[in-house]
Formats: C-alpha cells, sequence, structure tokens
C-alpha cells in the first residue's frame, strides 16, 4: 500500500471586506481558484471533472456573531495529498488576493501518522442524489454506501491502486446535526450535515481515514465541504 503523506498550509489572511459566514466558503474558493488559474497546468487541473485531492476549513477564530469582519485577520487551512499541489499553493497563496481576501504569510507541515481514534467534520460533508438532499431520497444505509464508495475512489485514484473493499472502515457514524445544515454554492442553497466516525483498526481503515483527512469526506471538498478534524488514540 502506497505511503501516503497529507500535506497541511496554515494561511494568514486579511479581509478586504464583511463576509456573512453563509459566504464565507464561496470567497475562499474563488481565492484559491483564482491561484490556480495563474498557472496554465493547474487551470488545467482546476478546470478538469475529476477528483482534486484537496479540502480546505473555513476562518479561525469563528465569528459568533456570522461576519467577519473587514481589516481582520484569520486563518485558513489547507489539506491536500499532492504534493506538487502542496508545493504550488505554498508559492502562489502568500502574496495572493481577490476583491475580498489577501494572502499573507503561511506554515507548512505534514501530519504526522498515528492511530485514529474518530474524525469528524468541521464544514458540512454533500452527498448529492439526482433529486437533491439525500434524507428525502435514500436510506441511511445508502448514505453510507456512497460515503466510503466516494472516499475509497478518490484513495484508488490518486494511489493508481484498487484496495480491496472487504473492510470495515468504522465502527460507528453519528450525525452531529438535528437537521440539515444550509450552504450555499453559486447562489443556490445545499444541504449537508455534519458527521462523526469511529474509525476501525483495521490497517487499511486508518489508511483510508489518514488520506480522507487530505481530501475531504463527501463532494466538493475544493468548496470547501467535508473537512475533517481528528482524535489520536
Amino acid at each position: 500500500m502506497k505511503q501516503n503523506k497529507v500535506y497541511e498550509i496554515r494561511l494568514k489572511i486579511f479581509l478586504l471586506r464583511d463576509i456573512p459566514v453563509i459566504k464565507i466558503m464561496g470567497e475562499e474558493a474563488e481565492f484559491i481558484d483564482s491561484a490556480l488559474a495563474k498557472d496554465s497546468k493547474w487551470l488545467e487541473y482546476h478546470e478538469k471533472n475529476c477528483l482534486k485531492n484537496y479540502c480546505m476549513g473555513g476562518l479561525y477564530p469563528i465569528e459568533k456573531d456570522g461576519v467577519y469582519k473587514k481589516e481582520e485577520i484569520y486563518t485558513i487551512t489547507i489539506r491536500t495529498v499532492d504534493v506538487e499541489l502542496a508545493k504550488y499553493f505554498s508559492k502562489e497563496l502568500r502574496n495572493h488576493y481577490t476583491e475580498s481576501i489577501k494572502g499573507l504569510t503561511l506554515e507548512n507541515r505534514i501530519l504526522p501518522k498515528k492511530f485514529i481514534s474518530e474524525i469528524y467534520t468541521l464544514t458540512p460533508v454533500i452527498i448529492k442524489t439526482d433529486k437533491g438532499y439525500w434524507r428525502d431520497q435514500i436510506s441511511i444505509n445508502e448514505f453510507e454506501r456512497l460515503l466510503v464508495e466516494n472516499l475509497i475512489k478518490k484513495y484508488n485514484q490518486y494511489t493508481g491502486e484498487k484496495i480491496d473493499e472487504d473492510f470495515q472502515l468504522y465502527t460507528g457514524l453519528t450525525f452531529m446535526n438535528r437537521k440539515p445544515v444550509k450552504v450555499e454554492y453559486k447562489g443556490i442553497h445545499l444541504l449537508g450535515d455534519k458527521v462523526n466516525l469511529k474509525i476501525s483498526d483495521d490497517v487499511r481503515a486508518q489508511e483510508l481515514a489518514y488520506v480522507l483527512l487530505g481530501t475531504g469526506i463527501g463532494t466538493m471538498n475544493a468548496r470547501g465541504y467535508g473537512y475533517c478534524n481528528y482524535r489520536w488514540l
């Protein structure tokens, strides 16, 4: 099995205008997309319909009143399993800017590989069905199947391997939201969920859980959804 590494970039940014929390992931995505567009290779990567192998969280510190403030400094955490992409982000994001966000300084690290007891999403997981939000269309068992299939697809595509799927990724899944979490994307509202996964001690489960920290859970990870945190044993 490939020895993957998850690269983490903590970027300090300066806000050039107030941004409500429901719009912040869209502004972050635009900031990163426009940085990718500065290079023909990475522009092609951005425009290609493929799994992106990176994810990002919301701004920190969190604003309790729901508005991120003009002329304040925040941190965006970006993770990827792609070393070349990590290098590009490290080079370009520190001085990149849009109408809303200006990059300042950044720190790099590789996430240590330790036994992961659980992972939990900090931004909502988006699982798409043909007719919208999954709870109105499919069972929880089907939701879990799509969740695991998506992760295995990401792993297989990035490593070029086809992992044996006969294993248990997690021993328990808990929804942390009582009602769907509303998010905004390109002017429309989507519904997602925040989940907690108790990761099994299977070697493959531990490897996939580690990779998941660099790719995110579910879909639209490059838009800021399905970004995870973790607890070590």
